[in-house]
Parts: C-alpha cells; sequence; structure tokens
C-alpha cells in the first residue's frame, strides 16, 4: 500500500513530542516509515524566575503543529487525515503540573530545567536512600510543600506534559512507566511505583495534614503496548482545529523523551544505550545489575517496557554552540556574504576535527542554565583561555563541542570507570551529530566507546512515539518491545559505527581535567552574577 492509500484508508500512525525548542509531528506508514511531519518552534519563558510554558502556547503549539503536518499531507498526496490507526504523544519528562477538581491548573507549569528544588531533592534523596533528582515531579511537589506554597493543598492530580496532553485527549490519567519514572522511583518487580516510597512521602507529610496521599494523585503506571485509551470527541477537536480527525483513535501510553529516545534508537535491550544531544543532553543505558550504590550525578528510570536505566541528564548542550554560530552568522551578514545556516554549521563543525585533541588548553562552559550534575543551581555561559594557550577557530570549536559533552562524560565515568558497566552498543541521535561523523567521533572519545548513528535517529521522539503507537496495534500475542523494534523496525540495522582513537582519548581526558579545575571559574561566575 502506497502512502497516499495508507493514509485514505486511515491506517497511518501518527507521533507527536513535545522538545524544549519545537514540536514535531511524524506521520509512518505499516513499515513504520515516516511518509509526512509537520513542526512548531517555541520557547520557553522565564517567568517569576521559573521555565515555564503556558497551557494556551502548549495547545497553541499542539494545533500548529497538527496544521503543519495536515499541509505536508495534502501538498504530497492531496488527501486528508481524518482516521489513523494510533496516535502517540510524547514530551520532556520530569516537571510539574498540578491540577485541581475543576481540571485548572494550579501553578504556572514548571518545567525540568528548574533547578529550584534542591532542598526537597536532597531530603527525598535521603528519606528513600535513592537519588532523587531536582528535575523530577516528587521533587517539584515536596519543595512546593516546603515553601508552604497555598496552591497543593488543592491538588487533584499532577503529571508531565505528556501526561497531560494524553489526559485531555482521551481523558486518561495514566503515564507510561518510562516518563512516571521521571516522577517517583519505579519498583522493577511491580512495575509501579515504588511502594514503601510512597509510604514514606505520606508520613513525612502527614503533619500538614492535606486531604490527599500521593497515589491518590499520580497517573496510573502503564507499561509499553497497554491500553491507554481513545481519542474522544473533543480531544480530536483539540487536536485538529480543521474538525476533520475522526474520534476513535487508540491512543499509546504517553512517555517522555528519554523513552522515544531508546525507542528510536532500538536501544531497550540490557547492554544497549543511547545519547540524546539537542538542547539538553542525556545518555541511557540499560542496566543488566542494579549499580552497587546511589549516585548524585546518575538517576535510574526506565525504558518504556520497564527495564532499569542509568542516566545521565545535562540541562545544557547545544544552546551556547547555537549562540556562538549565529555570531559567525551575523558576522556573515555584516559582510555581505549569503547565509546558509546548514553551511555555516558544516563548516565549523568540521574545522572542529582540525583542532588539537585537547582543545590547546580552551575551556568553555555551556551552563546557560544551571547544571545539576557539576553542582550549579544557576548558569553562566563562559569561554575561558589563558594568553599562551592556542587560540585558533579549530581549537575554539572543538572546545564548544567537547563543551557540549562534557557534563555527560563525567557522569558517565562513573559507570564506566567505577561500576564497570557493560555495554555493546551506544547510539546518538539529536542535533548534535547532524554533521557527520564529528560529534560522533567526540562522543566516541568522551566516553571511549564506539558510538553508533543511524540515518533515522534524525526523525527523533516524534518518530520513536509513533513506534510504540505502531507497537500498540501492531504487536503479536505477548511480543516483547525490544523484539518488535529488532524484527518489525530495525531489522539488524545497527548504524554507522565510529570507535575511538587512543589520541583523541587522551585529549578529552586532559580537556576534562583542566574543565573540572576550572569549575571554579564557573562557580564565581554565578555567584558574582549582576542580577537586570
Amino acid at each position: 500500500m502506497d502512502a497516499k492509500s495508507t493514509i485514505e484508508s486511515g491506517k497511518a500512525i501518527l507521533g507527536i513530542e513535545f522538545g524544549s525548542t519545537r514540536i514535531k509531528a511524524i506521520l509512518i506508514d505499516e513499515d513504520n516509515t515516516p511518509i509526512a511531519q509537520g513542526s512548531h518552534t517555541w520557547e520557553n519563558q522565564l517567568v517569576d524566575g521559573l521555565w515555564t510554558y503556558s497551557i494556551d502556547t502548549i495547545w497553541n503549539g499542539l494545533q500548529d503543529c497538527y496544521a503543519n503536518l495536515r499541509s505536508d499531507v495534502n501538498t504530497k498526496y492531496g488527501v486528508e487525515i481524518k482516521k489513523l490507526g494510533a496516535i502517540g504523544f510524547s514530551a520532556m519528562m520530569h516537571g510539574y503540573m498540578a491540577f485541581n477538581a475543576k481540571e485548572e491548573i494550579l501553578v504556572p507549569f514548571r518545567t525540568w530545567r528548574n533547578t529550584n528544588t534542591s532542598q526537597a531533592a536532597a531530603e527525598l534523596s535521603k528519606l528513600f536512600n535513592f537519588n532523587i533528582p531536582l528535575r523530577w515531579s516528587i521533587s517539584h511537589l515536596y519543595q512546593a510543600i516546603l515553601n508552604g506554597e497555598e496552591h497543593v493543598k488543592d491538588i487533584n492530580y499532577i503529571t508531565t506534559l505528556a501526561g497531560y496532553i494524553h489526559w485531555q485527549v482521551t481523558g486518561q490519567k495514566v503515564l507510561g512507566i518510562g516518563d512516571a519514572s521521571g516522577m517517583l522511583p519505579i519498583d522493577p518487580k511491580t512495575k509501579n511505583y515504588d511502594a514503601k516510597m510512597v509510604e514514606e512521602f505520606d508520613k513525612l507529610i502527614m503533619p500538614k495534614g492535606f486531604s490527599w496521599k500521593l497515589s491518590d494523585i499520580l497517573p496510573t503506571v502503564l507499561n509499553a503496548g497497554e491500553n491507554a485509551g481513545i481519542l474522544t470527541a473533543e480531544g480530536a477537536k483539540k487536536l485538529d482545529i480543521s474538525g476533520n480527525l475522526q474520534a476513535g483513535i487508540p491512543v499509546c501510553p504517553p512517555e517522555g523523551d528519554a523513552g522515544t529516545g531508546m525507542v528510536a534508537t532500538n536501544s531497550v535491550k540490557q547492554r544497549t544505550g543511547n545519547v540524546s544531544a539537542g538542547t539538553s543532553s542525556f545518555s541511557m543505558i540499560v542496566l543488566e545489575k542494579n549499580l552497587s550504590k546511589p549516585y548524585e550525578m546518575i538517576d535510574i528510570v526506565t525504558t518504556p517496557d520497564g527495564s532499569p536505566v542509568a542516566m545521565v541528564h545535562c540541562n545544557n548542550c547545544t544552546s551556547e554552540i547555537n549562540a556562538w554560530v549565529n555570531i559567525f552568522k551575523q558576522y556573515q551578514e555584516l559582510m555581505g556574504f549569503p547565509v546558509n545556516m546548514n553551511e555555516i554549521y558544516t563548516k565549523l563543525f568540521n574545522a572542529a576535527l582540525e583542532g588539537q585533541a585537547d582543545c590547546g588548553g580552551l575551556i568553555s562552559y555551556n551552563y546557560v542554565s544551571g547544571e545539576p550534575v557539576t553542582g550549579l543551581a544557576d548558569g553562566r555561559p563562559l569561554f575561558v583561555r589563558a594568553a599562551n594557550d592556542k587560540f585558533d577557530l579549530a581549537n575554539f570549536m572543538r572546545t564548544q563541542l567537547y563543551a557540549a559533552i562534557g557534563v555527560l562524560k563525567i557522569g558517565n565515568d562513573i559507570l564506566f570507570k567505577e561500576e564497570k558497566i557493560n555495554v555493546d552498543r551506544i547510539t546518538g541521535h539529536g542535533g548534535y551529530f547532524t554533521t557527520k561523523g564529528v560529534g560522533q567521533r567526540f562522543l566516541a572519545a568522551a566516553l571511549n566507546s564506539p558510538i553508533s548513528v543511524m540515518e533515522t535517529a534524525g526523525e527523533g521522539g516524534a518518530w520513536g512515539i509513533a513506534l510504540l503507537a505502531s507497537y500498540l496495534i501492531n504487536k503479536s500475542s505477548n511480543q516483547e518491545l525490544s523484539d518488535y523494534l529488532e524484527t518489525k523496525v530495525f531489522a539488524g540495522n545497527t548504524g554507522i559505527e565510529i570507535k575511538p582513537t587512543k589520541e583523541d582519548v587522551e585529549g578529552f581526558n586532559a580537556y576534562i581535567e583542566q574543565y573540572k579545575k576550572g569549575l571554579a571559574i564557573e562557580k564565581a561566575a554565578v555567584e558574582y552574577k549582576v542580577a537586570k
């Protein structure tokens, strides 16, 4: 069946993911191949000291993204989307969306980027004997309690962004297990929230006298492939304001961007991993054994089918690279040269390959926002050099690219050097890898591990959640997600691999030692930052 017929027959599958800077929709056919896409660009806002997206911004963005997809379908195939085989929604993980009994949001959505929860995260980590990151939903909830925020007593439901969208279009208060594992720790045996931690939290807040208990206000946890409801008539109107999309479409459990990244790179089996590198970066290593102890730098989450994963999450990645590339763009405009952003990125990234393996002594800190892994609640981008360092374009660009994954290396050194974790394959995806062979080579050096990049990885999380929607309706009886991906989607394709070289590994190690020593400079810059 060709793409047009697939769409007309209602067998195409839709995946939509809310990223930090873009909402993306992908339509796939029965072979799981993308056949159309749409997007909407957006930015978070800093409101009263907290990063957020307004409810109106969320819905306007979703509707514009879907309209963009409809336009692409009409242009390519001359047809309208009326029915779909299945739908999946995904979004940036973590954060805090709290609602009252009238389904009104109580405070503006607090995203993963906020680092105001240090007291709550520290106290909960000690209580649970489990690393609770600043950005997790439970940290935001408890910090609001510690702050004495008025809204807490009125909470009826808390969820993530993906869970919110799913709830509003299906009526179901559910969440995929991967996304749920960024709200509260998951018990790998029950594949549900850790019951002991839920009990401990309830005891902790009992003196406050709230009318709710934790289990009352959390989404129901679902594994990949489980029934998560259908698109309601109201939900169809919210998604497609043209009114063409029909209700009754199955919707898979909503997932976080970490889970969809694992799916999009075929990294849900034990001893596989992936690195997502875009506005933020994170690595996901699927574990075959538990870590020896909790680590503040490492989060334990799950795959979309419930396997434990060691996650190193970094708030900052390519934003500072983008800022510097924009300077070069402005220079070209000033000189009257034609501007082609793809060409600028490609040439500058390739120039980095000519830099010295240790960047000639140059150091960069890409901290647009705080970076919990290195202990910074706030950020200030810095470029640092000594007078006798080799300061040229190649070394400058190389240090920018190293800095984008520097914090990621610090966290993963614990896994590979201290915990002796074994990995058979790590796959990279995201904007950092767009220029062929550059970011891939530097990540291989940082992790001292072969890195694969697939052509399809550029499709990202929207494709990943579309695959989870495909799994929902197309899996055979009792077929595991890893088997479905291996046999029905990737068919043995592991991408193009780059192995680390001795020179690059030694150079990155030398760079990261200087980077760690220089963190005192970054901390001082944050401490003495002049407020606007």
